[in-house]
């Protein structure tokens, strides 16, 4: 199939950016979006120009590092797929297909399509782990957990922090992904012990680095790869306001 790629060049944050548009042909429907890009990067490679940079690592929708605005929607059309998952029979023949990087403040662009997204990383060391010492990986019985429980707490730990939410929320919340990490720790016995200091401190450092508030746009959860329900941003207010009368 042939398409036309309209993709944001940008050489680096401090540099002014712009959209370049490219010819794209004979690309197989089954390609990837990545694949299509690496297509592409080999033509421009060959003509001396510079290729497009993009994040990519596992190319299995596992490592959250791929993502891009795709006509619009963060990691493109469809529901349930990173970009690397995004196959190229989602688009039409002579379609012309717009990829731009996340736009927002905390994610400042690095080059092309690729932002500096460790404001997340920096949301994690605030708060996001159980410092106990555990010791062995201990029996799965060993520890009861009612399945609903664990069930929910395994949907908030797929979370895989590639920031689509943010990319979609017009406010550029994190509360998505602040609320699944809050959620899979605050649901688990291990994770009690600190669940006050948790909170409070994940919670600050998500204000600190910038990112906008909740206005219940569930834009957040239909762009998301995994799928995570805004029900942990409920979880993540309650466990918040815990914090406050406790």
């Amino acid at each position: 199939m042939n398409v036309t790629l309209k993709v944001w060049r940008q050489k680096s944050k401090n540099e002014p950016g712009r959209f370049v548009s490219y010819a794209v042909r004979n690309v197989s429907p089954d390609a990837s979006f990545l694949e299509m890009l690496d297509v592409l990067n080999v033509e421009l490679v060959k003509k001396g120009e510079e290729p497009i940079a993009f994040d990519h690592d596992c190319r299995e929708g596992i490592c959250g590092s791929c993502g891009i605005v795709i006509d619009g929607r963060a990691h493109g059309p469809g529901r349930g797929a990173a970009t690397c998952e995004l196959r190229m029979r989602s688009f039409r023949e002579g379609d012309t297909i717009v990829a731009e990087p996340w736009r927002a403040a905390p994610f400042p662009v690095i080059k092309d399509l690729i932002v500096d997204r460790t404001a997340m990383d920096r949301i994690m060391y605030a708060g996001g782990y159980v410092s106990a010492k555990t010791g062995g990986v201990p029996d799965g019985n060993a520890i009861l957990i009612p399945k609903p429980v664990a069930d929910e707490a395994m949907d908030a730990a797929s979370c895989i922090g590639c920031g689509a939410c943010v990319a979609a929320c017009p406010n550029s919340s994190a509360m998505l992904f602040v609320g699944a990490k809050v959620s899979q720790l605050a649901l688990l016995p291990q994770g009690k012990v600190e669940a006050k200091r948790r909170v409070e401190r994940m919670v600050d450092q998500m204000d600190k680095e910038g990112f906008g508030n909740c206005s219940n746009n569930y834009a957040c959860e239909a762009e998301c790869p995994k799928e995570i329900s805004v029900t942990h941003i409920a979880r993540l207010n309650m466990e918040f306001l815990k914090t406050t009368v406790a």
